[in-house]
């Protein structure tokens, strides 16, 4: 079996590109408000950020009527593939999750993730809140 090494290149070239403007797309789709439910207990804390993209350099903010906060900057925000880290370190806390896709592919649906705080871990999902 002999493999066209030529071909090959051209393959791989094309599937890094594809990757490439998929996670531009995830990332540009990213800024905005992004809500869910922090469950401690038996208790529900609202809680929100706000992130925005400037310069290809991300920041949040985090919104919770319910603890008190409103627009508490995170101290760094990052983004690799489709993975996203928050981190509070006022607060001792990271959320930490995984960029969902819709079906188009175009839009971030959702944000699959994990509110580290205290040797505690809880999951949350980050949703668009509804306009």
């Amino acid at each position: 079996m002999k493999i066209n090494l030529k071909v090959l290149c051209i393959f791989f070239v094309l599937l890094s590109t594809s990757a490439s403007v998929q996670g531009q797309v995830a990332q540009a789709s990213l800024a905005g408000s992004w809500a869910g439910d922090l469950m401690i207990g038996r208790n529900a804390f609202d809680m929100a950020f706000t992130i925005t993209i400037q310069e290809g350099n991300y920041s949040a903010a985090l919104i919770s009527r319910q603890m008190g906060i409103y627009g508490m900057p995170a101290e760094s925000m990052e983004v690799n593939n489709n993975r996203i880290t928050i981190r509070l370190e006022l607060l001792a806390a990271e959320y930490t999750g995984r960029i969902r896709m819709d079906e188009s592919g175009n839009t971030v649906a959702f944000i699959d993730g994990e509110w580290f705080q205290e040797g505690e871990m809880v999951p949350v999902v980050l949703r668009r809140p509804e306009e």
